[in-house]
């Protein structure tokens, strides 16, 4: 339909009315505006620039009296923390001394006495630091990764390359960690807490993991955990040197420190005097890094709420050298961030944790008090003293006698003996080495530093006995293996953050060879783990585990993944390219029929995918396995039963495969489980009761007609193969002529069948026709035999009444000429008679 003009123009200065003009406003060459009768519709400003003063230091805004305000109270409140935990210290200083470093020369009872130590301490210490270092920090990296939700083949690779490139950094990049740890596992067993602080370092320009020791991390009294802990207070030494450097890059305020001053507390004298070192100067300033709570003059929260801080001072002077926010940027809840983990041996009532100088150092001590008093009384027994005559003299009586050697003595009178007493000291006591053998044993026992006697079991020992005696030993070390894993855990995390924070989003470059490091997003999809197990603190007690499994799997091979059980222990062996050496399924890509059958019979794994063409497949693999030539090398083979079975178990693989898709096809849809990467291989999808409920009906009903429909194909490939079947033919043609045969006989047997109802009809006529005739006949017969009776019996009657005529003529002769008397009386009688005579 065509469009109709209008009949009337519109009035002029309606149009401009209802389309006021455009206006456009340059502020500068940067920022444009535009808009209609003064109110404005678009303003371009240029992009503001990224603000980056929320990494400022607020030290450099805040006034000085200010701040030394703020360093005054906070040096109040950490020397009230320090006092709090006093008690500890003194433990902690007087256990140190146990340890045994350093030979004690003593002067008492005597100069020269024995000033040895029992080894318990430090043979626990060493110990545990040996087997925490060998568990946590294995050859191939002390990191490992687990893929967080859905496990694809992209976060697979992800995860590689996060756990790669964590432990590239942590084994060579980062060269301080290891010593670090180390210092961490022997000050922890001994202090009973210690500490890491995880963060970026700008000098370095990467992530650092610092040891920290308990006494240098200071908390307020009453605090559970670093996390509720209303302030943390980092103690560190920095020389003159390292302060300026970081007040020449503007990390700290430029102000006048003047000298460090020589102060030393009681822990740092007792650790140098171990080490051998003289406790009387150090020069470094004592720098307080204190993360706090604080409400910061100049920078109030609207809510009178206190924000969490890091403030930075030095403690002698009392001069505040950074404030710093310790939130992130874009979290409005400002929650504090954690740069410290706590390493805990036992945890105790408070903050700090109890090391083996709280729990078995009064073991040691009487351990070492024993062990020289035996040692005194042995030197007393050798080597005796007593009293002697004033006028005994003996030449150089000031030094020993030697062995073989004989001195001049003069006598004042009588004899040697008589001049000469000596002191009655005993032997060493048994009673004492009994009491000094329990109390090493004891203190041993505790924290499980006995050897475990293997020599008491049988060769023959069951797995689980050895693996129950072993957990008995090691169950003290096994829950602090366990602590020991969760604060690593920690940390890790810590790292993660840091490193994925600082990581470029995409990868720079592909390599010609391997894969490429890890990106920004890599991080997000992965947890980052300890390589430890908290469930087994040595490495014997996880092979003991290994072998138990692995007996239990000899029973039923059948119900374990052999190969990766295998693999692991390799692992748990710390020999490396485990992958190489037990490969499995999961390592495979998909491959031809034919090479499948290739690595089957080479005993390599095989693995079938979603997408392959199943029914190819498993038409290739079951003509090799058919293949008489196969059949006949393998026939000698001992492995052949374990490569059918493989071979057997790959083509179940696709069958399941094909089952799958067939349901599908009747249902006329995917199930939800059927999805598939971008590699081709299927993800688990777990489904909810209300989905399961649902689509179970359905797929019953599709499974029936899947089992209808094959039961048919079944039949008609029976069918066929019998009728290609040589034998199968040669019984048909069999039964072709006996139905043939049959058929001949039958059709004979319906002709004579014919033929003789023929001739009984015609003998049936014949005998009827005879019948008839002599019917005829017997009729003929009959009439003349009637006609012949009837005229012999006219005859015969003739002739008897011939005769009865003459017989009665004759006796009524007689009668008349008899009697006479008696006419009358037979008159009647006698003409009856005749009438009689006559009818007959």
């Amino acid at each position: 339909m065509a469009m109709e003009k209008g009949l009337y123009q519109a009035p002029q200065g309606i149009m401009a009315a209802q389309e006021p003009p455009l206006e456009i406003e340059i502020v500068d060459p940067e920022e444009v505006k535009i808009g209609v009768d003064g109110q404005t519709l678009l303003d371009i400003k240029p992009e503001e620039e990224e603000d980056d003063s929320f990494d400022d230091n607020l030290a450099e805004e805040i006034p000085e009296g200010v701040l030394q305000t703020i360093a005054s109270e906070l040096i109040g409140l950490i020397d009230a923390d320090v006092a709090a935990r006093k008690d500890w210290s003194d433990t902690y200083v007087d256990g140190l001394k146990l340890l045994g470093l350093k030979y004690e020369e003593t002067t008492e009872p005597w100069a020269g006495a024995c000033g040895v130590y029992h080894p318990m301490l430090a043979e626990a210490v060493v110990k545990f630091q040996s087997e925490a270092i060998m568990e946590t920090f294995p050859a191939m990296g002390p990191v490992k990764t687990k893929i967080i939700g859905k496990e694809t083949q992209n976060k697979r690779e992800a995860a590689m390359r996060v756990q790669e490139d964590m432990n590239y950094r942590l084994t060579e990049q980062m060269t301080e960690y290891r010593p670090e740890q180390e210092k961490l596992l022997w000050n922890l067993p001994l202090a009973g807490s210690a500490f890491k602080k995880v963060y970026f370092d700008p000098s370095l320009g990467r992530q650092v993991a610092i040891f920290i020791p308990a006494e240098d991390l200071i908390v307020p009294y009453g605090a559970s955990n670093l996390e509720n802990a209303e302030r943390i207070t980092h103690q560190m030494r920095k020389t003159k040197n390292d302060v300026k450097k970081l007040q020449a890059a503007g990390f700290w305020r430029d102000v006048d420190l003047g000298e460090p001053m020589n102060v030393m507390d009681d822990i740092e004298k007792r650790k140098a005097e171990e080490q051998g070192f003289s406790a009387t100067t150090d020069n470094r300033f004592r720098i307080l890094e204190i993360c706090v709570d604080y409400d910061l003059p100049g920078f109030e929260d609207e809510n009178e709420i206190a924000l969490p801080y890091i403030i930075t001072l030095e403690k002698s002077t009392a001069k505040v050298l950074a404030i710093r926010r310790n939130w992130y940027k874009d979290d409005i809840l400002k929650l504090k961030r954690n740069h410290f983990v706590h390493y805990q041996y036992v945890p105790g009532f408070g903050f700090y944790g109890y090391g083996l100088i709280h729990l078995i150092g009064g073991y040691a001590r009487s351990a070492t008090t024993i062990i020289r008093q035996l040692v005194d009384a042995g030197t007393l027994s050798n080597l005796p003293g007593g009293l002697k005559a004033r006028g005994l003299r003996v030449k150089g009586d000031d030094t020993p006698i030697s062995p073989g050697e004989f001195r001049d003595v003069d006598v004042p009178s009588g004899t040697i003996k008589d001049n000469i007493m000596l002191l009655p000291y005993k032997e060493p006591s048994q009673t004492l080495m009994g009491l000094f053998n329990q109390i090493v044993q004891e203190g041993r026992s505790f924290v499980s530093a006995g050897d475990l006697q293997v020599s008491d079991m049988g060769g023959n020992a069951p797995v689980g006995t050895t693996l129950a005696i072993l957990e008995r030993t090691l169950k003290v070390m096994s829950a602090i293996q366990a602590r020991l894993h969760y604060s690593m855990k920690v940390e890790f995390k810590l790292l993660k953050t840091i490193i994925a924070d600082y990581t470029d989003e995409d990868y720079e470059y592909d390599p010609e060879e391997g894969s490429p490091t890890a990106k920004k997003g890599d991080y997000d999809d992965v947890e980052v783990l300890p390589v430890s197990d908290p469930n087994a603190s040595t490495m014997a007690q996880k092979i003991v585990q290994y072998q138990a499994v692995l007996q239990l799997a000899q029973q039923a091979p059948q119900l374990y993944n052999l190969p990766l059980l295998h693999r692991q222990m390799i692992e748990v062996l710390g020999i490396k390219n485990a992958q190489k050496l037990v490969p499995m399924a999961d390592d495979q890509k998909p491959a031809d029929p034919v090479t499948e059958n290739q690595n089957v019979l080479m005993m390599k794994p095989v693995k079938a995918f979603a997408y392959q063409d199943h029914e190819a497949h498993i038409a290739v693999h079951m003509a090799a396995m058919q293949d008489p030539k196969i059949l006949q090398l393998l026939a000698n083979n001992p492995l052949a039963p374990q490569l059918q079975a493989s071979m057997m178990a790959h083509v179940n693989e696709h069958i399941g495969f094909q089952y799958r898709i067939n349901i599908e096809q009747q249902m006329g849809t995917n199930l939800p489980a059927q999805r598939t990467d971008d590699m081709g291989e299927e993800e688990d999808i777990n489904m909810t009761p209300e989905q399961e409920a649902q689509m179970a009906p359905m797929i019953a009903q599709a499974a029936q007609k899947l089992l209808a429909q094959s039961q048919m194909q079944a039949k008609q490939q029976q069918a066929q193969q019998q009728a290609q079947d040589p034998i199968i033919q040669m019984q048909m043609q069999e039964l072709q002529l006996k139905a043939a045969e049959q058929q001949r006989k039958t059709a004979k047997d319906a002709t004579d069948a014919q033929l003789k109802m023929k001739q009984l009809q015609i003998e049936q006529e014949r005998i009827q026709s005879q019948a008839k005739i002599a019917a005829g006949q017997i009729v003929a017969q009959s009439g003349m035999n009637q006609a012949k009776l009837k005229a012999q019996t006219l005859q015969k009657g003739g002739e008897l009444g011939m005769q009865a005529l003459m017989a009665q003529m004759q006796q009524s002769h007689d009668d008349k000429k008899q009697t006479k008397d008696h006419v009358n009386q037979h008159v009647m009688s006698n003409k009856q008679q005749p009438k009689k005579e006559t009818k007959e």
